[in-house]
């Protein structure tokens, strides 16, 4: 038997991370729209706490996944940097 580890690998190789994100969106209703979620990303693909470009180093989120809800905030530590948009 596979360990776990090794399962998810694999599946990973035949998933991006885009359809994930989409996946997992597709259960969400509280979503920001477009254009906030858009400006979400804009504002972390800026930041130097973005690891591979899809992954935030504070909490571990696929950016993607966490700039659409909008009961998320931006988890800088000291500083939400999302909190400009609610303005």
């Amino acid at each position: 038997m596979a360990c776990v580890g090794c399962l998810l690998k694999e599946e990973m190789r035949n998933l991006s991370i885009q359809q994930l994100v989409d996946e997992q969106l597709a259960y969400e209703t509280d979503v920001v729209d477009e254009v906030g979620y858009q400006t979400r990303l804009s504002i972390c693909e800026q930041c130097p706490s973005l690891l591979a470009n899809t992954t935030c180093k504070h909490c571990g989120c696929f950016v993607g996944y966490r700039a659409k809800l909008a009961y998320k905030s931006c988890p800088y530590p000291g500083e939400d940097r999302w909190s400009a948009l609610a303005d």
